[in-house]
């Protein structure tokens, strides 16, 4: 789907305003869009009126669009997870005014190090289901850090927090993820040995 012709015809209809243009836009983005709403949100009906947000946002800002790639595509979809990123974001803040920067207290969890296997035997979406265990500060923080790959000052910046305060987070989004890892290797051990 790169480089199409009927990409460009797309966006320039959508430019334009047409609506069979956003229509087709919206079809070919939707899923891309929602799998990074997802992540930011507790509830599909959360990341859906994102993505809708989203698309307003990018129908207004599409006139502006310049892509910094060849593939005309991927510049497209790196532009646009910026705008969904940042109006997750904006989503968090409105609907959670007290935005928490630490829930649990850091002697909440003792944690041994060692090596986990669990992750060895879950999959894909086993792995997204226990991030999204997180609480949405650490699970914002996480998904900004791991998988979007922002910087902490960036993630500071973004979630109005102390560089000091991105980082903990993460750190304590990775130990809880560690703890429930590890749950989940004693609960498949004790049903192993049952």
């Amino acid at each position: 789907m790169s480089n199409r012709p009927d990409l460009l015809h797309i966006i320039q209809g959508c430019v334009k305003a047409k609506r069979d243009s956003q229509k087709q836009f919206y079809q070919l983005f939707y899923g891309y869009s929602m799998g990074i709403c997802m992540r930011y949100c507790a509830s599909p009906d959360d990341a859906e009126e994102i993505v809708h947000d989203g698309f307003l946002k990018i129908y207004r800002a599409l006139h502006s669009f310049n892509p910094k790639y060849a593939d005309i595509e991927a510049s497209l979809k790196g532009w646009m997870k910026r705008i969904l990123i940042n109006t997750a974001i904006d989503h968090l803040r409105k609907n959670r005014q007290h935005f928490l920067v630490a829930e649990i207290f850091d002697n909440h969890f003792n944690i041994a190090d060692e090596t986990e296997t669990a992750i060895d035997r879950m999959t894909h979406k086993e792995i997204l289901d226990v991030v999204d265990q997180l609480s949405p500060v650490y699970k914002t923080v996480f998904n900004l850090f791991v998988i979007d790959g922002y910087k902490h000052e960036e993630i500071a910046d973004q979630l109005n927090i102390s560089v000091g305060a991105s980082k903990s987070n993460l750190s304590k989004a990775r130990a809880n993820i560690k703890k429930m890892l590890q749950d989940a290797e004693q609960k498949y051990y004790e049903q192993k040995i049952i």
